[in-house]
């Protein structure tokens, strides 16, 4: 029963990834954002914030909290510099110097889909677990 539950999950998750737009143009506006256009038409500003936060890498400066992984702290955090990955995705450097993460077209087509969720859940996150998106200050 689950193994189906999964496939039918995979099969859904394949199909949306077949219905997502073709790329277009790509606009790095460092050091704060980066401009998605799709072949449909949508478009997407970015912030560096949301994108770091939702940067699809495994990350060392993620705090586990009651077993949830939270990134916290990254209000300023700027863009530095991308590169092309392949005809499918881009690598964003950013200034915190996290550049692991490779955020495909049909990624950045999700998260510009759905970004006022995202943050909103994003920030919910933090409230429950008392961290907040500014920077911890330096003693």
């Amino acid at each position: 029963m689950a193994a189906a539950m999964g496939a039918a999950v995979v099969r859904r998750l394949h199909a949306a990834q077949a219905q997502t737009p073709r790329l277009t143009k790509l606009a790095l506006r460092p050091p704060k954002s980066v401009e998605v256009e799709f072949e449909d038409g949508s478009s997407f500003h970015l912030p560096a914030e949301f994108l770091r936060v939702y940067s699809p890498a495994a990350d060392s400066k993620i705090r586990s909290v009651a077993g949830e992984k939270v990134i916290f702290g990254r209000r300023h955090v700027g863009i530095m510099s991308a590169e092309s990955v392949g005809n499918y995705g881009v690598r964003i450097l950013f200034d915190d110097l996290h550049k692991t993460g490779i955020f495909t077209w049909d990624y950045l087509h999700h998260l510009g889909s759905n970004k006022f969720g995202l943050m909103r859940s994003y920030i919910t996150t933090l409230k429950k677990h008392g961290l907040t998106r500014d920077p911890q200050r330096r003693k």
